[in-house]
């Protein structure tokens, strides 16, 4: 399970689970390394009106499932969707029964159950019915209607191959990609599948400003595809300082040096794809690679003396000890 998932599940409302949690789904009959990409037409398809689709937009738009989902998944997603009116009292799903269906909100007050008690209730928005799609283990609680309401609903099979297969790619792609930077060399291979992991892509577009000078850090950035160009701030204008194509990297400095950014950086060409990196989880997968880092820092251009000064220091120690 990617830690896109694993977030997402994080985010929901704590529910005590069943302790004899069975195997991972990675375990059960769909393989998405063997699912070919001709088997996506059996993806469930229901149509909608415009405006059942424009609603369907609004309910799952906070839906952190599918926030790494690509433009395409995400309109499987929104085509294998189905409506689901409920009725107060009606038992959407019981606990101990297998999961059928994954489901989110759009109207209705709903209670949740566990072993006879109410231990939550969602009012009009939130999902549910997920992990025992994504896991191979009975419904964890009853979740009951307390009003009339609408559901988007998904099915086990559909609901899996979509997030299974779009995380198996997103890995080999991402994989491929960090393979290709130099400096991850260092990296261990189970290192490099977590960071693959953790990489979210974004897009831009000419011009668009990605980071800028000042802020404070966000993160860090692979270029995927396309052009960025480097701009640093000198009395009142900007300067380029440098470009920077696929496989390279920016946005570390501020992380390392815990410091403001140090200049900004555009897309300088169409349709830019880049491959982000939070802070939490630079700190945590990239480790092992801090030294050759502050190496690659330390011939920036833009630096100033302050941090050219600290980075020839702290890199000559560091030459005593390799």
């Amino acid at each position: 399970m990617t830690s896109q998932v694993a977030a997402s599940l994080l985010a929901e409302p704590v529910v005590p689970r069943f302790s004899n949690r069975r195997k991972s789904v990675f375990a059960e009959a769909y393989d998405p390394e063997n699912d070919a990409d001709d088997d996506e037409g059996a993806t469930a398809v229901f149509p909608k009106s415009d405006e059942q689709r424009s609603r369907l937009i609004e309910s799952v738009k906070n839906v952190l499932l599918f926030r790494s989902l690509e433009k395409e998944q995400m309109n499987q997603v929104l085509d294998a969707m189905f409506e689901r009116r409920v009725s107060p009292g009606e038992n959407i799903i019981r606990q101990g029964d297998d999961g059928d269906n994954f489901y989110v909100i759009e109207s209705g007050v709903y209670k949740v159950i566990v072993n006879d008690n109410h231990v939550h209730t969602y009012t009009n928005s939130g999902i549910f019915g997920e992990l025992a799609l994504l896991y191979n283990m009975p419904r964890a609680a009853t979740i009951q209607a307390e009003s009339e309401g609408l559901l988007w609903a998904m099915d086990r099979q559909t609901f899996r191959r979509i997030l299974l297969k779009s995380a198996f790619k997103k890995r080999k792609m991402y994989e491929s990609l960090l393979d290709s930077v130099p400096m991850l060399k260092t990296l261990q291979s189970y290192e490099r599948m977590n960071l693959a992991d953790a990489l979210v892509t974004k897009r831009f577009n000419t011009n668009d400003r990605i980071i800028k000078q000042g802020d404070v850090a966000d993160g860090m950035y692979f270029i995927e595809e396309g052009t960025v160009v480097i701009k640093m701030d000198q009395d009142g204008s900007e300067i380029e300082i440098s470009k920077l194509g696929k496989g390279a990297y920016f946005g570390e400095l501020a992380l390392v040096t815990h410091r403001p950014r140090a200049a900004s950086v555009y897309a300088a060409s169409d349709d830019v794809k880049v491959a982000f990196l939070d802070t939490e989880c630079f700190e945590r997968l990239l480790g092992p690679c801090t030294k050759l880092l502050k190496r690659a820092i330390s011939e920036y251009r833009y630096l100033d003396d302050d941090l050219r000064s600290y980075f020839t220091e702290l890199n000559g120690l560091e030459e005593l000890h390799l």
